[in-house]
């Protein structure tokens, strides 16, 4: 609609400026890709090669305000600074008040999740569609019935996944190279391979860096000052998600990852394990039965979300809530925005109009870096009252 705008005012001005206009960053500034310019303006144009000409002077003004700086390191070049101890020294940037917090970054709105979840929704090009994947969830239970351990449903859960289409995607490719590092049971120690190690960054890179959904994500939070570069970003990913702690025995045996997407057995039962493509994989092996749902969410297209109870070689899940049908990126991306900006917290998310509650977890025995704390769990929740 904006060209469509711009082609009609081109009739009256005699189109005087129209390149310039769709050129410019003039009141652009900020995250997010928009396919109706043919340049950007968000802080990740610079990696892409696509800001437009003005983007250093009206977007960055280098060093004169805290946009996309707050928490960042001191640099005796910049005029003014965006860090906890600008307040001390009094050279403070005059827009740090409104833009960082007492925590190092931008305040981040409950609708300003709401409305970056929409755009991950939209970006998602890798979920599978219709005639990709089917499923049939067969029997519907109460909540006073999840824990029967009843098998209610004779047939899998997944009648149809088109393997060739989605599984030889990279984000893909490297989601199941991940996958299969772990050790199910908790109290014995994880220890990660050169390759696995490597395995990991490369599911970061594919996911975080190579699509528009990761691109997306980090924009919005480098925007909101939560990192100061892409590198910081991917680096804080890669503690909070792989880094190992321990849920047993004082054994280094599980990480945020494991327990979300891989699944753990833990007490004996199983422990975390939302993920639907584990899910698909292990009920195709016959290592899954599935036996009911007991909640499934409003969309008629993936992703779509499903609450539940299955049979995991012998343990028993009472309700393990996922994702269906999206991308590996869209799971890591929403999860991680979420503990990101509501760490322990219930987070609302609308996803094609409709709402998603995710409910995050840390882990609080152990920390990385300056204190911070490891993914304990995350999963599609009920709303709290």
């Amino acid at each position: 609609m904006k060209v469509v705008a711009v082609l009609v005012l081109c009739v009256t001005l005699s189109c005087r400026g129209y390149s310039n206009t769709l050129d410019s960053c003039q009141g652009r500034c900020g995250y997010g890709t928009d396919a109706d310019f043919s340049c950007q303006c968000n802080p990740s144009c610079e990696r892409y090669r696509d800001c437009c000409s003005d983007y250093q002077e009206i977007c960055k003004a280098g060093s004169k305000s805290c946009q996309g700086r707050c928490g960042e390191k001191y640099d005796a070049d910049n005029e003014c600074h965006c860090n906890s101890k600008c307040s001390e020294h009094r050279n403070c940037c005059s827009d740090y008040a409104d833009l960082c917090n007492s925590d190092g970054g931008g305040a981040i709105t409950d609708s300003e999740i709401r409305a970056l979840s929409e755009a991950l929704y939209t970006l998602d090009s890798n979920k599978a569609s219709a005639s990709q994947l089917v499923i049939d969830p067969q029997a519907l239970v109460s909540d006073s019935q999840t824990g029967s351990k009843k098998d209610l449903s004779s047939k899998p859960l997944f009648r149809f996944l088109d393997e060739d289409a989605l599984f030889s995607r990279p984000t893909y490719t490297a989601f199941l190279a991940v996958l299969d590092n772990y050790q199910r049971m908790t109290g014995q120690t994880e220890d990660f391979s050169p390759q696995q190690k490597a395995e990991q960054e490369t599911f970061l890179k594919e996911t975080m860096s190579n699509t528009e959904l990761g691109r997306e994500l980090f924009a919005f939070l480098f925007t909101k000052g939560v990192y100061a570069s892409e590198e910081e970003f991917i680096h804080d990913l890669k503690m909070m998600w792989f880094g190992l702690y321990s849920r047993n025995n004082n054994k280094l045996d599980s990480s945020g990852f494991e327990h979300i997407f891989a699944g753990e057995i833990k007490g004996g039962k199983v422990s975390g394990f939302h993920n639907w493509i584990q899910l698909y994989l292990l009920e195709k092996r016959g290592k899954l039965n599935y036996y009911s749902h007991s909640f499934n969410g409003p969309w008629n297209t993936y992703p779509d979300v499903m609450g539940m109870q299955f049979m995991w070689d012998g343990y028993f899940k009472q309700v393990g809530s996922a994702v269906i049908g999206c991308s590996p990126e869209f799971d890591f991306a929403i999860y991680s925005l979420c503990y990101i900006t509501r760490p322990g917290k219930q987070c609302q998310l609308s996803l094609g109009g409709k709402q998603l509650f995710i409910q995050t977890y840390t882990w609080d025995n152990s920390s990385y870096g300056d204190g911070k704390k490891f993914i304990g769990s995350a999963f599609p929740a009920t709303p709290r009252n």
